[in-house]
């Protein structure tokens, strides 16, 4: 029987799972069994998480808030998008001027 292949999980996930617990007060074993994950990894995730807001507020700094998390993302998401279609044009550009210089040098 072959290893199972480790699943991995973005920052991103992680955060918005811990926070699943430490906004809504559920237990880590509910929100993990709702998100199909382990209880004890799910766990190690709060506990960061809790440890990154406390030490945001002793540097006097408010942690994000649920709906500036979700536009964080979505925007990490766009940017990533705009990203990859910068990249796509550059390599097209880049193929264009190739074929117009090769078309002009071959006159």
């Amino acid at each position: 029987m072959p290893p199972r292949k480790r699943r991995s999980y973005t920052a991103e996930y992680k955060v918005e799972a811990a926070h699943r617990v430490i906004d809504s007060g559920r237990t880590i074993s509910e929100v993990a069994r709702e998100l199909g994950i382990d209880a004890g990894m799910l766990s190690v995730w709060v506990k960061d998480e809790r440890r990154r807001i406390a030490a945001a507020e002793v540097h006097g700094e408010q942690p994000l808030e649920a709906a500036e998390r979700a536009e964080l993302l979505r925007l990490r998401r766009q940017v990533a998008e705009l990203e990859k279609d910068n990249a796509f044009l550059v390599k097209a550009s880049a193929y264009f001027a190739a074929m117009q210089k090769n078309r002009n040098g071959s006159l």
